[in-house]
């Protein structure tokens, strides 16, 4: 029988969180920065919101799930996932729910606010990868493989299309396809699952205005420039500027009035600015370098249900950044997703942390081949 390795967390992941960690941080103060020459008070309140929520609670929840033993996930699963599921419908509660851009997607807390929709993220991949490790080999069986996976995900995707968050549920369905692959699902059943999200996607995109315009946005860029392409424009313009090496640290000029949220979903627009082409490809070979090391970890896993979690947890880190990048540089429409590690986003930044914990304590049991 394989041996389990000393039980050490798997320092290179780790090293790899706080490099990326760190860079977001300073990158975030430097893209606020535009935030500040337009509302000092609201600068404050995004700056303690990042900083307490984020990073403070964030590594603290870090060190916290980095010491639970995972499995002791695996048995709460459901109930975990069902508390997820009622937690969402606190963003419709009078009082309690905020809007913002037309989107009901924040619960107030006085002090912060946060996103039901980022802990149900959580939530689905944990009771998805704990599923497929319950049913094991009858994950092969349309009963016990797709038909529950489809069953989670129309249950999410009622509550997400309510608020309306269209891209967390995309995140989710790419996800979700990911694991039910590595299962062992037959390549027949991913292929009619991936048509079934196709259409699905394709019924979203024709009653959605607001996705319409993106698209249009994204085939011709040059449409509509002081309206639904204005942050594309924006982005490229910033993007554009910073050449090979960029302007420098902190001396980005489209943050100031110009790009819109530099320090949200426009963050990769001033990394590219004051970092160049250089520094882009450096924070994409970063957020790589985290996806193949997390895969490595899932590789050797103990079980079925740790491989799946911790591929859950690095494939939605993974595809979030990515998605984020590609649509900040006009390869994908604009999704609105932030870029985990560096955009503003106390609630992303906390629960992003507490599962890369999660990652952490898996990897203290990586077997020494795969099992």
């Amino acid at each position: 029988m394989p041996q389990e390795k000393e039980k050490k967390i798997d320092r290179f992941f780790f090293t790899i969180v706080i490099v990326l960690l760190v860079v977001g941080f300073a990158m975030f103060l430097s893209a606020s920065l535009g935030l500040l020459a337009k509302n000092e008070v609201k600068f404050y309140g995004v700056l303690f919101s990042q900083i307490a929520l984020g990073l403070v609670g964030g590594i603290s929840a870090l060190i916290i799930t980095s010491k639970i033993h995972y499995k002791f996930w695996r048995t709460y699963a459901f109930y975990i996932f069902l508390a997820t599921i009622l937690l969402m419908f606190l963003v419709f509660i009078p009082g309690l729910g905020l809007s913002h851009g037309g989107a009901r997607r924040w619960v107030d807390l006085r002090l912060f606010s946060f996103q039901p929709a980022e802990l149900l993220k959580l939530g689905f991949i944990l009771y998805v990868a704990a599923w497929f490790s319950w049913v094991k080999q009858k994950v092969t069986d349309v009963r016990y493989g797709i038909l529950p996976l489809g069953i989670m995900l129309c249950i999410v995707a009622v509550l997400l299309f309510m608020q309306p968050d269209t891209k967390s549920f995309i995140l989710m369905l790419a996800v979700g396809g990911s694991m039910l692959f590595v299962s062992g699902v037959p390549w027949k059943y991913l292929l009619g699952t991936f048509l079934i999200g196709v259409i699905v996607l394709g019924g979203l995109l024709f009653t959605t205005p607001y996705l319409q315009s993106r698209v249009k946005t994204f085939i011709d860029p040059s449409n509509d420039p002081s309206g639904s392409s204005y942050q594309l424009q924006q982005s490229l313009i910033a993007i554009g500027s910073g050449g090979v090496f960029g302007r420098g640290f902190g001396q980005s000029i489209q943050k100031f009035s110009y790009l819109p949220e530099p320090q949200g979903d426009s963050i990769f627009a001033v990394v590219g600015e004051e970092f160049g082409f250089v520094g882009g490809v450096i924070l994409i070979i970063l957020y790589i370098a985290f996806a193949l090391r997390g895969i490595r970890i899932a590789y050797y896993a103990p079980d079925m249900f740790a491989r799946l979690f911790v591929l859950g947890i690095v494939l939605l880190i993974t595809f979030q950044s990515f998605l984020n990048i590609a649509s900040i540089i006009g390869v994908f429409p604009l999704t609105g997703v932030p870029l985990v590690f560096m955009s503003q986003g106390g609630t992303s930044l906390f629960f992003s942390l507490a599962a890369i914990g999660i990652v952490l304590n898996i990897s203290k049991y990586q077997k020494s081949r795969p099992v």
